[in-house]
């Protein structure tokens, strides 16, 4: 007797935390993979610690960074942040790259992230911008 057996990839879920409507399921959004992850990436960065009750580790430094002065030494330190943020909290992404490029004019820092999905071939790459709010 011979037993064949299939694997279908794993597919990941997350609901959108703004709670917006599917307009015909009358339902709250769910991003599907890719997107599930880097919505995950992006609230996991912008999250610090001790912001999430009964589990204060989850998070990051990045937004204390923000009100040092514009410079490579402080990229430096986004870039190796970023990456221990995800690599600690995001077991569904594995970083390939991430980039901090200072802009003294526009007071903030390019940010690019290059990580691949688990169980996906693909790489991925977020480009986003990080400034301070006040």
């Amino acid at each position: 007797m011979t037993t064949v057996t299939i694997s279908t990839p794993q597919t990941f879920v997350d609901l959108d935390l703004n709670f917006n409507i599917h307009p015909i399921r009358k339902d709250i959004n769910v991003f599907i993979n890719e997107y599930a992850i880097t919505n995950s990436i992006k609230n996991l960065v912008l999250t610090n610690h001790y912001e999430r009750p009964f589990n204060p580790v989850i998070g990051s430094n990045v937004r204390r960074m923000l009100f040092e002065n514009v410079d490579t030494i402080i990229a430096g330190q986004l870039e190796k942040e970023i990456k221990d943020t995800i690599e600690n909290f995001e077991p569904r992404a594995s970083v390939i790259n991430v980039t901090a490029i200072p802009s003294l004019d526009e007071n903030g820092y390019n940010i690019t992230l290059a990580y691949m999905v688990v169980n996906l071939p693909n790489t991925l790459t977020i480009s986003f911008f990080l400034e301070r709010i006040r």
